[in-house]
């Protein structure tokens, strides 16, 4: 048994290490000007995507208040109508 560890500590101090190469080359690993660039464009778009959904959204709420304030009109009036002339005239 003694015999068995000497020789796998034999081995295991034999193996070589890996040693670091290089590294990837620069233009794989970065996205350079093509990646900033579409980058770019989709967050210009997404801006420009959300300030349209905010004038949409103003402005659908406001034709609801508008539809709001004329059915209230409306319905005043109907009101009126049906009460009849009134005792001073």
């Amino acid at each position: 048994m003694p015999e068995l560890l000497l020789k796998a500590g034999v081995w295991l101090a034999a193996t070589p290490t890996p040693t670091p190469t290089s590294g990837p080359n620069e233009d794989q690993v970065t996205p350079g000007v093509v990646g900033f660039t579409v980058t770019f464009l989709i967050a210009v778009a997404a801006v420009l995507l959300v300030i349209d959904m905010t004038r949409r959204i103003r402005r659908v709420r406001y034709r609801a208040e508008i539809a709001e304030k004329l059915d209230a009109e409306q319905s005043g009036r109907s009101d009126d109508d049906e009460q009849g002339p009134t005792a001073s005239s």
